[in-house]
């Protein structure tokens, strides 16, 4: 999903005449499409591997049916979800943006 989000900024920015909005990633954008491809995909891989290592760490807790656990890997299931839903709102953005 950051990777579809990536391509369909920098898709939108060349040819479409778009504007990144995150202030941060605007000017990494506005001085150099190539920075703000490797900054974007290093940020994703960044995250899916945090997401990768905290799963892991879960499940070598030896309580598995313990409060902490439970707790932890709801948290855990919800902040991966809502990633997935702020990747999937910007992505429908940029589609919007695209087909205008």
């Amino acid at each position: 999903m950051g990777t579809l989000d990536c391509v369909t900024t920098v898709i939108g920015v060349l040819y479409s005449g778009a504007v990144e909005l995150n202030p941060f990633m605007a000017g990494i954008v506005s001085s150099s499409i190539g920075a703000f491809v490797f900054v974007k995909i290093a940020a994703t891989i960044m995250i899916a591997l945090t997401y990768v290592f905290a799963r892991q760490v879960l499940m070598r807790m030896p309580d598995k049916n313990g409060r902490a656990f439970h707790y932890s890997f709801k948290f855990l299931t919800f902040a991966y979800a809502g990633i997935m839903f702020c990747l999937f709102l910007a992505i429908a953005n940029n589609l919007l943006v695209l087909i205008r």
